[in-house]
């Protein structure tokens, strides 16, 4: 995955995309950044993450920007979600993301809205990187709360 980063700045300089160059380089200093705090090696799933808290940042600003009208900058947010995009295993569809909580919820067995914890724990290694975490999220406290 470090190497496909490395290979999409040489590919982006020659195309002259700036605006690809800048989202793909801007992910380069944070594997960087992330490699130097751990003195390691990322793996790929280390990478995904990563790629998703960067889209998330950019979904988050999103909201901000909404508040202050500012098309060009949402425009801009969002494109830039598209290209970290390409980075992240293909995503579950809802169906599939459905099933998988509805298959944690019978192993599980939650008894109430104390145990978000335990059905969060079993649900994030099996969708993390292939689907919207606030999502799953959002699901999960739904099913919950009908308990």
């Amino acid at each position: 995955m470090k190497n496909r980063v490395l290979e999409d700045i040489k590919l982006a300089m020659k195309a002259q995309d700036k605006e690809r160059l800048n989202v793909v380089r801007m992910l380069k200093a944070d594997i960087q950044m992330a490699e130097l705090n751990k003195k390691s090696e990322l793996t790929d799933d280390e990478i995904i993450s990563i790629v998703s808290k960067q889209i998330k940042m950019r979904k988050d600003s999103i909201k901000e920007f909404e508040k202050g009208s500012r098309t060009d900058l949402i425009e801009q947010a969002n494109s830039e979600i598209k290209i970290l995009e390409e980075y992240l295993p293909e995503q579950l569809s809802e169906d599939e993301v459905n099933k998988i909580i509805n298959d944690v919820f019978t192993k599980v067995n939650p008894q109430s809205a104390s145990d978000m914890g335990k059905i969060m724990g079993a649900l994030t290694p099996l969708v993390k990187g292939k689907a919207d975490m606030g999502y799953v999220s959002k699901i999960v406290k739904e099913k919950l709360s009908n308990i």
